[in-house]
């Protein structure tokens, strides 16, 4: 009997803690959407997971400007591809190798040849 009881009050307690967290995340959605924080998570999250690389990402990484020839930009590609080949990580040059296609197909929109067949 004493089981019972105790078993009732778990199930009862539980479900009054999940109604408290139930209404505790939609209060704060109210207000995360009253100081636009909830539209720059979502933004974030949405950046995250599409897992594409920006172009200014891809500068960065390179570390080439905006001005910077797609001969320029190949050279520093190549010279930081065998660096990572030689003493750095997997990881890294793979950031390279990703760094150097998003700047390809952006080179190739601007109209400016990258030299590679399309």
């Amino acid at each position: 009997m004493a089981a019972k009881i105790l078993a009732n009050l778990i199930v009862m307690g539980s479900s009054i803690v999940a109604r408290a967290l139930v209404q505790a995340y939609r209060q704060a959605l109210q207000n995360a959407s009253k100081s636009g924080v909830a539209q720059e998570t979502l933004q974030n999250a949405v950046r995250r997971s599409s897992k594409v690389m920006t172009e200014q990402e891809a500068r960065q990484i390179l570390n080439v400007s905006e001005t910077t020839t797609w001969e320029e930009v190949m050279k520093r590609y190549d010279t930081l591809f065998e660096n990572n080949a030689k003493n750095g990580t997997f990881y890294l040059q793979s950031k390279v190798h990703r760094a150097k296609e998003c700047l390809e197909a952006a080179y190739q929109d601007k109209g400016q040849g990258t030299g590679t067949p399309s």
